[in-house]
């Protein structure tokens, strides 16, 4: 496994560092890892209720997704 590094760009006196991320950075790291997997898992479910009630309500109507379309436009 590669080491990661961060790069430090100084603007002011155009010196670049590349360093290995320290202990803290690499926990930061997995924590932001964990909680997008969280928050991925969390848009999936709910856009598949949403897709679910979508359904419910054209089933409700009698319409097939695409006859809806063709009404609204």
């Amino acid at each position: 496994m590669t080491t990661l590094q961060k790069t430090i760009i100084d603007c002011l006196t155009g010196e670049t560092i590349t360093r290995d991320f320290n202990a803290a950075e690499l926990a930061q790291l997995e924590v932001d890892q964990a909680q997008a997997k969280k928050d991925a898992t969390a848009k999936a479910k709910l856009e598949q209720a949403l897709a679910d009630k979508r359904q419910i309500i054209l089933d409700r109507l009698g319409l097939t997704a695409d006859e809806l379309k063709t009404i609204l436009l």
